[in-house]
């Protein structure tokens, strides 16, 4: 059999998520492409590669070999693509980042400009995503790297395949309303009956901040819920209320809020997420550099970044 890169990389992913809906979720495909890609793999196999265990769709033994042999095909496939990419030396490389919100406003146009500077061949892409999502494409091959977040009251969760180089820390501080608050320094504590703005518990942040209030004795009393941090500070503008913000988050706008440090320090770490398998790549490296002093000149210390374990 000589079957398809593109059918090895469904089977792969089929092995990893379980269901034919989630890798068509993860590759912006459709199910009935996924499952006709598949349907062809199996064909080609000359014997079954799937079984029906309820509403999933497992892995016969056979397949679980095939799926096996995918992972180092593939990986070959990717190692002599970074051996070709050393051999052209600076000739034109694309790397594909993951960012969210407030690292595409701030942090990454700083870091394209250094990285242009420094190293003019290589070009890099974006794509948004919810940081809760990025290492799980990191992992998939559909980045190249990802920025990723630890709060200092909530950690989240490795992933084997990747390793984290932190660049920054981040300080999180208390914002309220224009001239609500007359205090040079403030303790999170002394917001237990205020109204506050913040994202979802599902999110990293909004989990991150629910327990750092908890830690100070108290649930936070959420009137409204906004994902964004630039909507956040558009609502406590509005006096409906008090949020928490990062120094980048602050990089979007301050208009009509005061900024207070909290006594209590919260911090989050930046981190930049690749493939192990990756760490020796040359435009990896050069990224990571670039953005470790664009980070710097933010007023954003990598000094102060614990190292990240894998």
């Amino acid at each position: 059999m000589e079957p398809s890169l593109h059918r090895l990389r469904l089977l792969r992913e089929l092995e990893r998520r379980g269901t034919v809906t989630a890798v068509a979720g993860a590759l912006d495909y459709t199910v009935s492409a996924v499952s006709q890609q598949l349907a062809l793999l199996e064909r080609e196999a000359g014997t079954p590669l799937f079984e029906r265990r309820g509403r999933r769709i497992g892995l016969t033994e056979a397949g679980l070999v095939l799926a096996g042999h995918a992972e180092t095909i593939l990986a070959a496939v990717e190692d002599a693509g970074h051996a070709m990419e050393s051999a052209r030396a600076g000739v034109g490389t694309t790397l594909t980042a993951g960012v969210w919100a407030s690292v595409a406003t701030t942090l990454l146009p700083a870091g394209i400009r250094v990285l242009a500077r420094d190293h003019p061949g290589i070009e890099v892409r974006s794509r948004e995503l919810a940081p809760e999502d990025t290492t799980g494409a990191v992992r998939d091959g559909s980045l190249d790297l990802a920025f990723v977040l630890d709060y200092s009251s909530y950690t989240m969760a490795r992933v084997p395949e990747l390793t984290r180089t932190p660049i920054a820390v981040e300080s999180l501080h208390l914002v309220a309303p224009r001239g609500s608050i007359d205090a040079g320094e403030v303790a999170l504590g002394d917001f237990a009956g205020k109204p506050w703005v913040l994202a979802h518990p599902r999110s990293h942040f909004g989990r991150a901040v629910r327990l750092a209030c908890r830690e100070a004795g108290f649930e936070p009393d959420i009137r409204h819920e906004a994902g964004e941090q630039s909507t956040a500070l558009a609502l406590v503008a509005a006096g409906l209320g008090v949020t928490l913000a990062s120094d980048l988050g602050l990089g979007t706008s301050t208009a009509d809020v005061d900024v207070i440090p909290l006594r209590d320090a919260l911090t989050r770490t930046v981190s930049i997420a690749y493939r192990e398998r990756d760490a020796r790549r040359r435009p990896l490296q050069a990224f990571v550099g670039a953005f470790t002093e664009a980070a710097l000149g933010l007023g954003l210390d990598a000094a102060e970044a614990r190292p990240v374990s894998r």
